[in-house]
């Protein structure tokens, strides 16, 4: 019952669902990697996943269900188990009378419907659909997080213990209360089920906040903090000597931040948590960082990454030697990006080796290395010592002073190829804050290759409004962007009709639902990427400001960030106030 990838290219071509010679594009690029068509084609953004499936249920003769907007019934869900639910991706959504309709990702899995089948007594009937429906329905077996708080706060309520307050002498006494404090049974279920609902949520951070009478809870997603839960001031002692354990850090010690690690992984996820802890006024304040091991490599164009931008990477790319840096504020995604770049540079005839702070995704057959300041490991010895490993890649965590930035320099001039990040607004204020370093112009002039600038914006749902911008907001717009030049874009790259006026162009804003209340799911990046063309090596050998740099740059064709999430708004992918959030400074 398997779709033969004969059988999936001549119905796509049949459909008109894909070009040809896309399909001929993504078919060599499937040998090459040894990946199936159907990845290829969804890694590539050529086709999605529910025309894909439509297809091939249409192929098999199998009935297509989307389930996106659905609610099941609680009693039809659980007729199939949550753990085997989410193991083999199958759902129970209706049932009449002697049969059961199911949905599945794999109707190839015999096995598990002749076990619900005999387990239920139930004719069971496949139903073929979508894994972003499964997920949608998978959610539903979870209770809220309110209520889920709300069972166990009223069920330990009187065996929560209080954790006494020792100082001084005590050290010994009070390490043992925090000890048995992080190992009391409701203590332990809480900090599972704010972990639990952040991985559900897609949280990247999860804030634990003491203030004065309560604990607030806050969870931040899609770059947006969010207040999930508040709870009573008497377990945050507990809540906090849980996470310390966790992450393996010292209990008693109160006054001082404090930085760790830790690890959760089941079936379904690994997620390795960053742990900050920071004394407060009422407390101590948490903040962990979620970061999913099991992420599959993603493609630049997955990342947001298109048309001439694209271009300018992928030639500095392919140069053996100079310096690409990644720039922008923090949690701009710099660090994904070069990550990116490295899975695509990864290949059996390279040596890559890193030096990071932290190390937030492990690479396999990628050297990396965590920076130790407290042992004397500084990027800078960190990177001195990577030089003598004979590496073809090396990427530099970060550049944050003038040592590192000479030593980056030195190994793309002995040549190697350097990938690193800066803290810079724009990619080319990347340039003066070189300088800034104390790095000799001709230096920078002759190894950085290619600056990346980014931001991250939220994603439109995939129900949202389309409206025109009228001839005030237009007027006021143009004060802070050129709308002739994107539309000259949009024109040029066929996302409008050639003879469509600005007030014509349809932009997309969020419509808030039921299943989106926001508006927006998910993030993608908005990027300029400055090319270390000549006449730009030369305003950097006369010490030009970064507007000068810049203005040069959009003469030869750059597009700014704004630009481009312009662009990507006339896509519906985002919206124009999103895009105006994240860019103005």
């Amino acid at each position: 019952m398997r779709v033969e990838e004969s059988q999936l290219k001549a119905f796509l071509l049949d459909s008109g669902l894909i070009k040809t010679d896309l399909l001929k594009e993504a078919e060599e690029e499937a040998v090459k990697l040894g990946k199936t068509l159907r990845e290829v084609l969804l890694n590539k953004g050529y086709a999605k996943e529910d025309e894909l499936k439509r297809l091939e249920a249409y192929i098999l003769g199998i009935p297509f269900v989307d389930l996106t907007r659905e609610t099941i019934p609680p009693q039809i869900l659980r007729i199939i188990p949550e753990p085997i639910a989410r193991k083999h991706n199958i759902i129970a959504f209706k049932k009449t009378d002697g049969d059961l309709e199911v949905a599945m990702i794999d109707p190839d899995d015999i096995q598990t419907i002749e076990f619900i089948r005999k387990k239920e007594g139930l004719r069971i009937l496949p139903r073929l659909t979508t894994s972003e429906s499964i997920q949608h329905i998978l959610r539903q077996y979870q209770k809220t997080l309110e209520a889920e708080f709300g069972e166990i706060l009223k069920k330990e309520a009187d065996t929560l213990k209080v954790a006494t307050e020792t100082r001084g002498d005590k050290g010994d006494t009070e390490t043992e209360n925090l000890k048995k404090l992080a190992e009391d049974l409701p203590v332990i279920r809480i900090v599972d089920t704010l972990i639990r609902h952040a991985i559900l949520q897609s949280a990247s951070d999860i804030h634990v906040e003491p203030m004065e009478k309560e604990v607030l809870v806050r969870y931040r997603i899609d770059g947006i903090l969010h207040d999930a839960m508040t709870l009573p001031k008497q377990i945050a002692p507990g809540l906090v000597a849980r996470i310390k354990v966790m992450s393996n850090l010292k209990l008693d010690e109160h006054r001082l931040p404090q930085d760790g690690r830790f690890k959760v992984e089941n079936e379904e996820y690994r997620i390795s948590f960053r742990v900050s802890v920071l004394p407060v006024f009422d407390g101590e304040k948490i903040v962990m960082r979620l970061l999913p091991e099991s992420v599959k490599g993603f493609a630049l164009e997955e990342l947001g990454f298109w048309g001439e931008n694209l271009e300018r990477i992928q030639r500095a790319i392919r140069r053996p030697t100079g310096i690409i840096l990644a720039t922008g504020p923090t949690g701009s995604g710099k660090t994904t990006t070069l990550y990116t770049i490295l899975e695509m540079l990864n290949k059996p005839g390279v040596n890559i080796s890193t030096v990071e702070d932290p190390i937030e995704y492990r690479i396999p057959h990628i050297n990396q290395t965590q920076v130790r300041p407290d042992i004397g490991l500084s990027f800078a010895n960190g990177l001195r010592s990577l030089l003598r490993q004979d590496p073809n890649i090396i990427m530099v965590g970060e550049i944050r002073d003038n040592e590192t930035a000479g030593l980056a320099i030195n190994a793309a001039l002995t040549g190697h190829l350097v990938l690193s990040t800066l803290h810079t607004n724009s990619a080319a204020g990347a340039l003066p804050r070189l300088l800034d370093m104390k790095v000799e112009p001709f230096l920078i002039a002759s190894t950085v290759t290619a600056i990346i600038s980014q931001r991250l914006v939220r994603r439109l749902c995939p129900e949202h409004e389309a409206y025109k911008l009228s001839r005030g907001e237009i007027t006021s717009l143009q004060k802070d962007i050129n709308l002739d030049r994107v539309l000259e874009v949009l024109k040029r790259e066929k996302i409008v009709d050639a003879k469509t006026a600005i007030e014509k162009v349809e932009w997309g804003r969020p419509q808030k639902g039921e299943e989106c209340p926001e508006g927006y799911k998910g993030r993608i990046g908005i990027h300029e990427v400055l090319e270390m063309s000549e006449s730009i090596k030369e305003l950097v050998m006369k010490n030009s400001t970064s507007d000068d740099i810049e203005k040069r740059g959009r003469e030869e064709g750059m597009l700014t960030m704004l630009e481009e999430g312009f662009i990507k708004a006339a896509q519906k992918i985002t919206s124009i106030e999103e895009v105006l959030r994240v860019t103005s400074e």
